[in-house]
């Protein structure tokens, strides 16, 4: 709320500014409007859910770091920039309050983005794209139309420097609000989420800072033609992340399909793997685990009941859980086999192997060298294991609940981790108290 908030108001301040003020060389604001406007309907969704408009983004950092064009000195300043960044991001929004003929005579690709816009996901990624823009402004149009950079040549590496120096405080900037607000909407620990993003920046984030820098910076010399110019090689590598992404959900419906194998079988209850990964994930945020490591254990806790599929008969209700070690140990290495021939990354298979080892070291203490995420996956399972078992004996879930907890309790340092344990033991009271 804190971080919409400051964005609304900034953009109402933004609009009423320019407004009064009037537009500075409005040929070129349009310009930089419509960049951002087509940008925005051109956006990709990323791993753990980011939504990124590239070129708008990139149009709309350029704009803010815009000095000279053709040789001659700008003149529009912070407010106008986010006037004009705001815009364009409403610009793209207005296809569902348009009358029906109105709206129908638009481009699909058009319609059917603005009607996106009121997912929460696109709300957060606006917002923090115009404070990031905001900021962006602040810091280098004060300098610039102040004159302090009139000692920097605008074709010498001097500015240059300084314009990526900007650059990168921008993307820290961005990081961080991206972080503020993975937080607030998933319950991810900050730490990790900012993580998360800082590991990102390489992709795609770095190619857009990179494409607003260098367009900003020919805009001086070639004027408005550094637009489609620079922001071409941006839309190609756009198009090569949207086929990153689309492989990557297809591996993720192949192990979902997979994973229903021992369901279809008979081996487990409906629904087992699912609830699993769930449970898992869920541990994975209370633990701090980031975007990648928490896609690996989703991969990981769907597909642990995989060598289930060897056994001559089912246990009943695929319980595992209750099983003897040795052959929990068993049904690890086997189902891990068949994970490693999937082409998943090769540390799901891993995560899998090691399941049901034994959890104390040569020392008699807890084994720190099992992975976290298996130790995770034995948690979620034997919970999802005890509590289909004490619904079976028909006792209300509540109490069920309480009573597969004191039971994973009773077995914390031995078969169970007690960091784990007592992350289900937090998420429980969580979902225990009033709204």
């Amino acid at each position: 709320m804190i971080v919409h908030t400051a964005a609304g108001a900034l953009l109402v301040a933004a609009l009423a500014g320019t407004a009064v003020a009037g537009v500075a060389q409005p040929r070129v604001a349009l310009a930089f409007l419509a960049l951002v406007a087509v940008g925005e309907c051109v956006r990709i969704t990323l791993p753990g859910d980011r939504e990124q408009a590239p070129i708008g983004a990139a149009a709309a950092l350029a704009y803010a770091l815009l000095g000279p064009l053709r040789g001659l000195p700008t003149t529009h300043g912070v407010l106008q920039v986010v006037a004009v960044a705001g815009a364009g991001s409403l610009l793209a929004a207005l296809p569902p309050a348009l009358p029906p003929p109105l709206a129908g005579a638009l481009p699909a690709a058009l319609r059917r983005r603005g009607r996106r816009w009121a997912d929460p996901v696109r709300r957060d990624t606006a917002a923090r794209r115009l404070l990031t823009v905001g900021f962006a402004a602040a810091v280098f149009q004060p300098l610039y139309n102040g004159g302090l950079l009139d000692r920097l040549p605008a074709a010498g590496p001097s500015y240059g420097v300084f314009l990526a120096a900007v650059a990168a405080l921008v993307a820290l900037c961005d990081a961080t609000l991206a972080a503020a607000l993975r937080r607030a909407r998933t319950g991810l620990r900050f730490p990790a989420a900012l993580e998360d993003e800082l590991r990102a920046l390489p992709g795609i984030g770095s190619a857009i800072v990179a494409t607003g820098m260098l367009v900003s910076l020919a805009a001086g010399e070639i004027g408005l033609w550094a637009l489609p110019v620079f922001c071409a090689p941006l839309l190609l590598a756009q198009v090569s992340f949207r086929r990153a992404a689309a492989i990557r959900a297809t591996t993720g419906q192949t192990i979902a399909s997979l994973a229903r194998a021992t369901e279809v079988a008979g081996y487990t209850t409906p629904g087992h793997a699912r609830r699993v990964a769930d449970t898992a994930c869920e541990l994975g945020r209370e633990l701090g685990l980031g975007t990648r490591e928490l896609a690996l254990l989703e991969y990981a806790a769907l597909m642990h009941d995989i060598g289930q599929l060897s056994l001559v008969e089912p246990v009943p209700d695929g319980a595992t859980a209750l099983l003897p070690p040795a052959e929990q140990q068993r049904i690890a290495r086997l189902g891990s086999e068949v994970i490693s021939r999937t082409g998943v990354p090769r540390r799901v298979a891993e995560q899998v192997a090691r399941l049901a080892d034994p959890c104390h070291g040569p020392d008699g203490g807890y084994d720190r060298s099992l992975p976290l995420a298996a130790r995770i996956i034995r948690v979620a399972n034997a919970h999802d294991d005890l509590l289909t078992a004490a619904r079976g004996r028909g006792l209300p879930d509540p109490a069920g609940r309480l009573e597969v907890l004191e039971a994973l309790r009773l077995e914390r340092g031995r078969a169970y981790d007690p960091r784990v344990v007592e992350a289900l033991a937090r998420m429980g009271s969580r979902a225990r108290e009033p709204g």
